[in-house]
C-alpha cells in the first residue's frame, strides 16, 4: 500500500500534469481544473472508478449555479457535498456564503482535485475521503449533491441517506442531469438550466438538467 504523503503527493502531481484550468461554462464565475479526454486519465489513476473530479457535470453545474443566483440557501449554514468530485459545488457554496463546507468523497485522487481548484479560486475546502453514504454528519444544515443518479446502487443508497438526513431536519439538494435512476417522486423541482457540456462525457454538447429539493411528504 502506498503511504498516505506518497500518495497525495502523486494524486497533486497527476492532476497538476493531466488537466488545465478553464471556466466552467454555466457557471464562469468559477475556474477549474479540467482534463480533454478521458481513457488516458482514466489509465493514470489506476483505478476502477472513472476520474469524474476532471470534469463539470451537467447536474453540478446546475446544483452551483442555482446556489450562486440563490444564495440564502446556503449563507451562514453548514453545507456538506457530498460526492464532491471537483469540488465546483463546494466552491459555489463557499462563494455563497455558507458557515463552512465539507467535501466528501469515496475517490482520493479528489482530495488533490478539491484541494487545487479551491486554491484555484481563492477559497479553502476542507476534504474527507470514504464512502459518503450514511457518513457521519456531525455540522450538515444543507446537503448539497451534484449528478449522482447516473447508476442504480449509487442512486438508490444516496436517495435513501438523503431521505434519512431530511426526516432529522438537514436540507438536501441534488443536481440531476434527468439521469436515469433519478427520483420519481417525493421532491420539488427548484430551477430547470440548459448546461452546455462536452462530447467526452455527455452524448450531446448540451444537456437538460434540474435541480431537486428531497421533501418527506
Amino acid at each position: 500500500m502506498i503511504p498516505e504523503p506518497a500518495f497525495r503527493a502523486r494524486s497533486l502531481a497527476l492532476v497538476e500534469r493531466q488537466t488545465t484550468p478553464a471556466t466552467v461554462p454555466l457557471v464562469p464565475e468559477i475556474v477549474l481544473l479540467q482534463s480533454g479526454e478521458l481513457d488516458a486519465l482514466w489509465q493514470a489513476t489506476g483505478r476502477e472508478d472513472p476520474p469524474y473530479w476532471a470534469f463539470p457535470w451537467a447536474g453540478g453545474q446546475a446544483l452551483a449555479r442555482h446556489i450562486l443566483d440563490h444564495p440564502e440557501i446556503v449563507r451562514g449554514r453548514w453545507v456538506v457535498d457530498f460526492a464532491s468530485g471537483s469540488g465546483l459545488v463546494a466552491i459555489a457554496a463557499v462563494r455563497a456564503g455558507a458557515a463552512g463546507v465539507l467535501a466528501l468523497d469515496r475517490d482520493p485522487f479528489c482530495e488533490a482535485a478539491v484541494a487545487q481548484n479551491a486554491a484555484l479560486n481563492g477559497v479553502s475546502v476542507p476534504f474527507r475521503a470514504g464512502d459518503a453514504v450514511g457518513a457521519n454528519l456531525p455540522r450538515c444544515d444543507v446537503l448539497l449533491a451534484g449528478d449522482v443518479f447516473y447508476e442504480r446502487g449509487l442512486a438508490e443508497s444516496a436517495l435513501a441517506f438523503f431521505r434519512s438526513l431530511r426526516a432529522g431536519g438537514v436540507r438536501v439538494l441534488a443536481g440531476d442531469g434527468c439521469r436515469a435512476y433519478a427520483p420519481r417522486n417525493r421532491f420539488e423541482v427548484l430551477g430547470w438550466y440548459d448546461v452546455p457540456t462536452s462530447e467526452i462525457i455527455e452524448d450531446a454538447r448540451l444537456r437538460r438538467a434540474r435541480v431537486l429539493e428531497i421533501v418527506c411528504q
